[in-house]
């Protein structure tokens, strides 16, 4: 459903926000097995994993590869034409990518979580949304809000002939904006309910009363404004910073304010993060 060039990091971004939302049941996941041994219950075998999967397999594939093929153009940020600009192997990867980015983001955030690195299994959400949104935002060129926004090159070349409100209503006036929104409904309506869903379920067994410091609803903004408000936040300072400063300085000033807000021991994005209930103990310590 993505654009290409951003479809991955989403991918892992997703994977890592799956894990996150269910952490303290992977957490007792890892206790069962343990308990059981895993010639009766296999590692692999993780209810939460395969979900994600399947998330995965069944709607961001299928979605990303519908767009591909409705327009090539667009899917590509314009850097393709048509589809004979488009290798067919490359489709083949793409497909197969955005199953493996999904896992592996899974697998990294839920092996940080069951370590009692909840706040680090956060940041790899953090890291893939803001890769996300800083392609879509400012892009390899500077222009990847031109991109996203505009349906072919042509558009993209008359861009700055016409008003900012002109070109977005070309774009919202068009077949390619209503397939997005048809299967944005799908997608992304699936992956917040799944993530909440996830959340609630944890917060219902033994110890969550004690992690969750906020009423549930109040939880679930915190968690959805740290996961999503804040990289897209991030990408967009970024973005500002290059334009003003150039993209090495930029950049840099950027990284050193993103580590003061994430890495700071008293930061308040880690005060916000302890309030939302995500356990902060190995799963040995259930």
């Amino acid at each position: 459903m993505i654009q290409i060039q951003a479809a991955l990091f989403w991918a892992y971004a997703t994977g890592a926000t799956f894990a996150l939302s269910a952490a303290r049941q992977l957490q007792w996941w890892q206790r069962s097995v343990h308990e059981e041994g895993v010639r009766t219950r296999s590692r692999a075998a993780n209810p939460y994993l395969l979900l994600t999967l399947l998330f995965a397999a069944v709607l961001l594939v299928p979605t990303g590869l519908f767009m591909m093929w409705r327009n090539p153009s667009w899917a590509t940020m314009q850097v393709a034409g048509d589809h004979r600009g488009i290798w067919a192997g490359f489709v083949l990867f793409y497909a197969g990518g955005i199953v493996v980015a999904t896992l592996l983001g899974f697998v990294v955030a839920q092996s940080l979580v069951l370590v009692g690195a909840g706040y680090w299994a956060y940041l790899q959400c953090v890291g893939g949304h803001f890769l996300l949104f800083g392609v879509l935002v400012h892009g390899w060129d500077g222009n990847g809000y031109r991109r996203l926004l505009t349906t072919n090159r042509a558009a993209l070349r008359e861009w700055p002939k016409d008003s900012v409100v002109n070109d977005l209503l070309r774009f919202v006036t068009s077949g390619t904006f209503l397939a997005l929104l048809v299967l944005g409904a799908a997608v992304i309506g699936t992956l917040v309910v799944t993530e909440i869903g996830w959340l609630m379920e944890g917060w219902a067994l033994p110890g969550a009363d004690e992690d969750r410091k906020v009423a549930r609803v109040l939880a679930v903004a915190v968690a959805a404004a740290g996961v999503y408000g804040l990289p897209f936040a991030g990408a967009v300072t970024a973005s500002l910073l290059m334009r003003l400063l150039g993209p090495a300085p930029g950049l840099a000033l950027f990284a050193v304010l993103a580590g003061a807000v994430l890495l700071a021991r008293r930061s308040p994005v880690r005060a916000l993060y302890a309030v939302v209930g995500i356990p902060a103990r190995h799963w040995t310590a259930l």
